[in-house]
């Protein structure tokens, strides 16, 4: 009699190979996340958060085991699985394990409801304190690269993006927001509840919701629509130093092709913030950057450029890190070109001679996990972008970008696929190992 042929099984436990060797505990096999469905209460005085997660994914494998990230803040009380409570779950480490009563074929709908609460506390890392974090009045998300888990389960990998669906309950007198587009607001009592809409696929890091005592006001109509929610007493230096806003949006459109969302949102928390944050759809930034003398004007550039490079296209490993950040510092320049400003060869001769008395030990597309968000990689990534402008000419350059951003919209990239697509354009081989290769920084063309 024949064999009959059985599928492997997939056990979360079986796989010791890491993801992303950058973030080794993060992500999970097995599944891919179509799209999260958050339901959240949050009480500001008592930080105080509780929830229900639905996750939609397919798995990839047959799976007998898998498993969420999950900070250690966070308890989880109920599991189901495609609608049974006949399941097990453990949660340590960051990981929520689960174990359906029998394995989930490979291409099976996986439907997972978790029911959980804590009270937030952001995730310790190389990198600092990620996640959730309260403020004076509110609380702050701000997840790159590992903060997600802080408050929600998730696959916790920027390869795994999905759609979203965030409701969130809290006290009236604070203003809500999350990614994408209010859809419903209901207050009953002295509690309000907002539900957000996000169809684009999104990164887990790129999640967010914004506490605060806040206002909100539209500042331009379109094309793009820009809206501001700020604390009332930094009105006018919002208005100043985020005013040209929509002329930046103009400049980026032009040069990178059509905006990838529906809107863009900044927020202001009422707290001074070390550095802005970049979410989905909108950015947050600190009371500092309110100075009402537009010496932030670089960062609000930096800022909106991500909503193109790390938002719609966004890194399939943290090694290609420059992909975002070097895209993000090259706008910066652009901006200051295209307002007035120093062209963006001046800006690259400054940063050119700069990096030039720095050590030269790392290298561009793999840096080593605790230097991602080491400076160099920045100004690295601007001054390589620079060079493929010096050597195949602005139109062919910007040609490039366009296809760029239309080519791999909404999706995941590594160096190799621009790369690749920049041989089309006239960029040569040789330019790509200098500038991302060799640690030794080349000369400008």
């Amino acid at each position: 009699m024949a064999g009959r042929l059985v599928a492997p099984v997939f056990d979360v436990d079986s796989s010791d190979n890491p993801i992303d060797t950058y973030l080794p505990q993060n992500g999970n096999r097995g599944y891919r996340v179509s799209r999260y469905e958050l339901d959240l209460e949050y009480k500001v005085e008592s930080n105080r958060l509780t929830g229900k997660a639905k996750i939609t994914a397919v798995t990839t494998a047959t799976v007998s085991k898998f498993a969420f990230d999950l900070g250690p803040a966070m308890n989880v009380s109920k599991v189901s699985v495609n609608g049974s409570r006949s399941v097990k779950f453990s949660h340590q480490r960051g990981k929520l394990k689960i174990t359906p009563a029998k394995p989930i074929a490979s291409g099976a709908a996986l439907v997972v409801t978790v029911t959980y609460g804590g009270t937030p506390k952001p995730i310790n890392g190389l990198w600092g304190e990620v996640g959730w974090e309260e403020l004076t009045e509110g609380s702050i998300v701000a997840s790159q690269p590992n903060g997600a888990a802080s408050w929600f389960p998730c696959d916790d990998h920027p390869v795994s993006k999905a759609s979203y669906g965030i409701t969130i309950t809290t006290d009236s007198p604070y203003y809500a927001v999350a990614n994408g587009t209010l859809v419903r607001k209901q207050t009953r009592a002295s509690r309000t509840t907002w539900v957000y809409e996000q169809p684009e696929p999104m990164a887990t890091y790129l999640a967010t919701i914004q506490i605060g005592p806040y206002e909100h006001r539209i500042v331009s109509p379109g094309p793009v629509p820009m809206k501001a929610i700020t604390p009332p007493r930094l009105r006018a230096q919002f208005d100043h130093d985020f005013g040209r806003q929509p002329q930046m949006m103009d400049t980026f459109v032009r040069l990178y092709g059509p905006y990838p969302f529906a809107s863009y949102t900044v927020v202001v928390t009422d707290d001074d913030l070390e550095i802005p944050i970049e979410a989905q759809g909108l950015s947050i930034f600190g009371a500092n950057h309110c100075s009402g003398s537009r010496y932030y004007e670089r960062l609000v550039a930096h800022e909106l450029a991500h909503q193109w490079f790390g938002n719609s296209l966004t890194l399939g490993k943290w090694a290609d890190i420059w992909l975002h950040e070097g895209f993000a510092c090259y706008s910066e320049w652009i901006w200051a070109e295209n307002s007035g400003g120093a062209t963006a060869h001046d800006k690259a001769k400054r940063a050119h001679t700069i990096q030039r008395g720095l050590e030269m030990d790392l290298q561009l597309t793999d840096p080593g996990p605790e230097r991602i968000f080491d400076d160099r990689v920045y100004k690295r990534g601007a001054l390589a972008l620079h060079a493929v402008r010096r050597t195949i000419g602005d139109e062919r350059f910007f040609g490039l970008i366009q296809e760029w951003t239309s080519k791999y919209r909404y999706s995941t990239v590594a160096t190799a696929d621009f790369t690749d697509l920049a041989s089309r354009f006239g960029c040569p081989r040789s330019l790509w190992d200098a500038w991302l290769v060799d640690t030794q920084l080349p000369s400008l063309p």
